[in-house]
């Protein structure tokens, strides 16, 4: 027994949006962390909230409200619309913006942990030196960092390979548009075919234990958390 084409098929769309999605939320995420890390603001509390949520919020609720803001009557599904790029759903992007917000805090939280781990001292340095924002930023923050980007890039990218809930209720089950791994485990299931479901999912469950044997190797002194 090996793989089908439609497994394979669904594990180069998983592979295809993790990839992506840890791109954009190592793009997204950095400043959120740098914000996260730095401000003393009120408003700290309610963004790092906000940020978190996805890890206690059920997947079927964030995907619900994803699902009615990214819809024809949503201010999302407007916007797309009237930029004459049609609805989200049932898409292939529209899983890549579900990605972001549910994967979102498994990228900012370790590297904000990174960033406040520094302290203070490294960047006064910097800048007697005169070291510019952008220069101490990539000179002195992002190589002492870097085990929290490294972190951040794992469990960003395992964490969006093993999405369920939300790639269901935004991408439903679509041949080569938005059926993963996952899903493909679920219909396996659905349809009584349980050697199948069962190859599917012990790969997952091996690249699921190499991905955390990486960060623990690799990584050694990354930070819970």
């Amino acid at each position: 027994m090996g793989f089908s084409d439609a497994d394979l098929q669904a594990i180069w769309l998983t592979l295809r949006l993790a990839s992506l999605v840890t791109v954009l939320l190592l793009l997204i995420g950095t400043p959120i962390a740098w914000w996260l890390a730095r401000t003393h603001s009120r408003w700290k509390g309610p963004v790092g909230a906000v940020v978190a949520l996805p890890l206690v919020l059920p997947p079927t609720v964030l995907g619900f409200y994803l699902l009615l803001a990214m819809g024809p009557n949503g201010p999302v599904g407007q916007f797309t619309q009237s930029l004459g790029i049609g609805l989200l759903p049932f898409t292939f992007w529209g899983l890549v913006v579900a990605s972001v917000f549910y994967s979102m805090p498994f990228v900012v939280q370790p590297i904000q942990n990174a960033i406040e781990a520094l302290g203070e001292r490294p960047l006064e340095v910097a800048a007697t030196l005169r070291a510019g924002p952008w220069d101490r930023f990539f000179s002195v923050v992002l190589p002492l960092a870097k085990p929290g980007f490294f972190t951040a890039a794992i469990l960003g990218f395992a964490h969006t390979v093993g999405e369920f809930g939300v790639v269901l209720m935004i991408g439903g089950n679509i041949p080569g548009a938005t059926r993963v791994v996952s899903v493909q485990i679920y219909d396996y299931v659905e349809a009584m075919e349980y050697g199948q479901a069962h190859w599917l999912a012990a790969s997952m469950v091996i690249f699921s234990f190499l991905v955390l044997l990486a960060l623990y190797t690799l990584n050694p002194n990354q930070r819970k958390f």
